[in-house]
């Protein structure tokens, strides 16, 4: 059954689900009009929809899912702790298992502590940098997602009327977002060495630490340079400022996260996605003098930290699975695929005749209708607006019909149950997809 239909079950539900959520979605990025497709099932890398359509997921939600859908090893832990308990008000050894496996990862990790989800890891990693330097501030660059902490969101996805010009301008995310908490939050842009060390020298006396993603994917998925790397841990350590390095989409792209595979030395780190295996998971981590923060052992912590579900077992027990599936080999394998598919897809574009570029790191991928060269938030702002996001969308439900399921971004990623039959399939239905929109482009301009 091709996409869209009325007459679908997926429109019908989509009709259904108006009548319980505003703007017909509980989850506003999985929103596409004129409605959404309703998933059944998933198992590897393929998910099947309620009308019975297969198609290959290339989106993993929205890159969860490193060892695909329905792993064996991660539903046999899940089904196994969920039979004992599903929650306590008790820790138990699965916590500390976990933590020991991630603890062993990286070198910065001395001590860590469980949240629920990627957003409530940054907002206590920035509570926990205020706490240890007694500072109120916290920078950011422009343009880059850190969840839906309002901190976090600032200045995220600011136009070019409001963004200010060579300073970035703190804009509010939401409608109504207090001024106190704009002016707590100084943007720096991303990937320039000397106007970001100018702005962060001129808060220096305010800031509590700087928050950081070293491969953002709205600044065009393109890795952070070492020169610019360098001048944050400088800054952060020359003026004893917390240096929180936002891992919870980068950790797939080695065994240690974005901070191996580039040599960053942060102090305090945010986790979630990949190392749940599919469970809501988050992880704060570092080094011991900064996560001291949250110790209550002897008094009331000088950050307090707690959560219901934190830690709970049957995410521990997924997360526990998923560590021993995440090996050196298996990210190296993905990695090698995801060049491939990189590849493909630039083909896939010249062959085409479609102006773009491709862009990504390891196992992720981004499209982008624009040959302009892309490294900041602003020149991808442009790759992503008007005619040029329009011709994404036009792309995501095209492939739709062609076994694919992308992002309406342009955003991708590659899970473990994927060869070279998969990602070699993802380029020829971009091909096809592609030579499809010239087409009816084509028959549109002559009407």
């Amino acid at each position: 059954m091709g996409y869209p239909n009325p007459k679908s079950r997926s429109a019908e539900l989509g009709r259904r689900a108006e009548h319980v959520y505003p703007g017909g979605t509980t989850r506003g990025q999985t929103y596409y009009a004129p409605y959404p497709i309703y998933a059944a099932s998933a198992e590897g890398c393929r998910v099947t929809d309620v009308e019975g359509v297969e198609r290959i997921d290339f989106v993993n939600n929205y890159t969860v899912q490193f060892f695909g859908h329905s792993h064996p090893d991660i539903v046999a832990a899940v089904q196994d702790q969920a039979a004992r308990a599903m929650c306590f008000t008790m820790p138990t050894e699965l916590d500390i298992e976990l933590a020991e496996m991630v603890l062993a990862r990286a070198a910065s990790f001395d001590k860590l502590r469980y949240t629920n989800t990627g957003t409530e890891a940054v907002m206590h990693a920035v509570k926990g940098a205020r706490a240890y330097t007694g500072k109120p501030k916290i920078a950011k660059c422009e343009g880059v997602y850190h969840g839906a902490y309002d901190y976090a969101e600032v200045s995220l996805d600011s136009d070019p009327q409001s963004w200010g010009q060579d300073t970035p301008l703190s804009v509010g995310h939401t409608h109504g977002v207090p001024r106190g908490i704009t002016g707590d939050v100084v943007v720096i842009p991303f990937n320039d060495v000397a106007e970001s060390e100018r702005i962060l020298e001129a808060h220096a006396s305010e800031l509590a630490g700087v928050l950081f993603d070293a491969v953002p994917s709205r600044c065009g998925g393109i890795p952070a340079s070492s020169d610019y790397i360098r001048m944050l841990k400088s800054f952060t350590h020359a003026n004893n400022r917390v240096f929180i390095l936002d891992e919870v989409v980068t950790w797939r792209l080695d065994y240690g996260g974005a901070q191996t595979r580039y040599g960053i030395e942060p102090d305090m780190t945010t986790l979630g996605k990949v190392i749940g295996g599919g469970m809501p998971i988050g992880v704060v981590a570092g080094r011991d003098e900064v996560m001291a923060v949250y110790d209550s052992s002897v008094g009331k912590a000088a950050c307090s930290h707690s959560g219901t579900f934190s830690g709970n077992p049957v995410s521990m027990a997924a997360g526990i699975a998923a560590m021993k599936l995440l090996t050196p080999e298996a990210v190296e394998r993905l990695n090698q695929l995801g060049e491939r598919a990189r590849a493909g897809l630039r083909e896939a574009l010249f062959k085409a005749d479609v102006d773009g570029q491709v862009t990504g790191e390891g196992s992720m991928i981004l499209m982008h209708f624009s040959s302009e060269p892309l490294g900041d938030y602003r020149a991808t702002y442009r790759a992503h607006t008007e005619k040029r996001a329009e011709m994404l969308e036009d792309l995501f439900r095209c492939l739709l019909n062609r076994g694919v399921l992308f992002s309406t971004w342009g955003l991708g990623c590659l899970s473990t149950p994927m060869g070279e039959t998969e990602v070699d399939h993802l380029a020829e239905a971009v091909l096809d997809s592609l030579k499809e929109m010239k087409a009816q482009k084509g028959k549109a301009l002559a009407s």
